[in-house]
């Protein structure tokens, strides 16, 4: 089969040394995954007994639903203190589901223009207008607003996951109070990580009886897989009945719902691994820990990312590949991932981590 039209893009992507390749699995000091609390790296499943069937057989619609899956979107959502909750496959499935469904033609969509991907990705497939904000804006925020028509859906995340800043949540709420507009939160970063027992932003910031709908992702301090949205009862029949991602997905199958449940027992009990991981996070921020130069520029954050920005897909994969040849696995994010001149090292701490890892990291970084 004649597959030469892909040589061209391909060829684009390789000129600009922003060419992808998988790497396996190592035994490098992990600084780059997402196992925030070190459920996967630890095992901390493995004692549950976990047990399910490994397919589901078909649609929640149709021969995908059965009772576990039912009691966990119940038992998540009175964890997160909503009214109702729809497992989605992945955090990807739940903000595509969620945005394309939504919002209607002549409606308006503000987003934050640091929004993951797969916010992106269901904005486009939805009908209503849509219009960024400069990223943490408020000001910026209420200029849209005030020329804003239909319903108004501001979307934004608690945690973002290439900057580890949070959202300004408190005055977000208040501004979408005041133009009567519906505010939506990816909390896929601050799950299990933020909170007394790992509740995510909203919670600690005592605003989930005014948030319109949350998306939990499992696959990050969850240490599993899927993601739930959650909100009123009303959303959960709107999104069975219009949300595609779901009405037209094999459901999850028992064996995975039974290791998010696993997980989410986990989050109370794990309050060490929070409190070593804010430990890391004075440390790596310490006067001079990585001084900053013409090359590297650092971004500090009060979440487990952190961000060394290097300009340059060669320069920051140079840095990315001396770090990787002592040891430490931390990868480059290049353009077009994000903007170019924004290009980086997406340095993330874990509570496995050590004082000592960290030491090593700081130390090459200033060499």
């Amino acid at each position: 089969m004649n597959d030469d039209f892909l040589i061209n893009k391909l060829t684009e992507r390789k000129a600009g040394n922003a060419f992808r390749t998988l790497r396996t699995a190592n035994d490098k000091i992990d600084f780059c995954s997402n196992d925030y609390l070190g459920i996967v790296k630890n095992d901390l499943l493995k004692s549950n007994n976990i047990k399910g069937n490994y397919g589901s057989t078909g649609s929640r619609l149709l021969a995908g639903n059965y009772n576990l899956i039912e009691e966990i979107e119940n038992f998540i959502a009175q964890f997160h203190e909503a009214g109702s909750g729809l497992i989605f496959n992945s955090g990807y499935d739940a903000n595509v589901g969620l945005m394309s469904s939504v919002p209607q033609k002549g409606d308006t969509i503000l987003y934050d223009q640091l929004v993951h991907a797969s916010i992106r990705d269901g904005i486009r497939l939805s009908f209503a207008n849509a219009h960024s904000f400069l990223h943490n804006s408020i000001n910026d925020l209420e200029k849209k607003l005030e020329g804003s028509s239909g319903n108004i859906f501001v979307v934004t995340e608690s945690v973002f996951s290439m900057d580890g800043d949070m959202a300004p949540l408190s005055q977000m709420v208040a501004l979408c109070e005041k133009f009567n507009a519906h505010l939506i939160i990816d909390e896929a970063h601050a799950t299990g990580v933020i909170g007394q027992n790992g509740e995510g932003l909203i919670q600690q910031l005592q605003l989930q009886h005014k948030i319109f709908a949350r998306v939990h992702t499992f696959g990050k301090a969850c240490g599993v897989h899927g993601a739930i949205v959650l909100g009123s009862s009303r959303l959960r029949d709107y999104l069975i009945n219009f949300s595609r991602p779901f009405i037209f997905s094999t459901a999850l199958p028992a064996i995975s719902i039974a290791a998010i449940k696993a997980s989410y027992e986990l989050f109370p009990s794990l309050h060490k691994e929070r409190e070593h991981l804010k430990t890391l996070i004075t440390q790596i921020q310490q006067p001079n820990a990585i001084p900053s130069s013409v090359t590297l520029t650092l971004k500090f954050s009060n979440t487990p990312i952190q961000i060394a920005t290097i300009p340059g897909n060669e320069n920051v994969k140079k840095i990315a590949e001396k770090l990787q040849q002592n040891n430490l696995d931390v990868r480059p994010i290049l353009y077009p991932t994000i903007p170019k001149g924004s290009e980086r090292l997406r340095i993330v701490l874990h509570a496995f981590n050590t004082v000592a890892d960290v030491n090593k990291l700081t130390a090459i970084l200033n060499q």
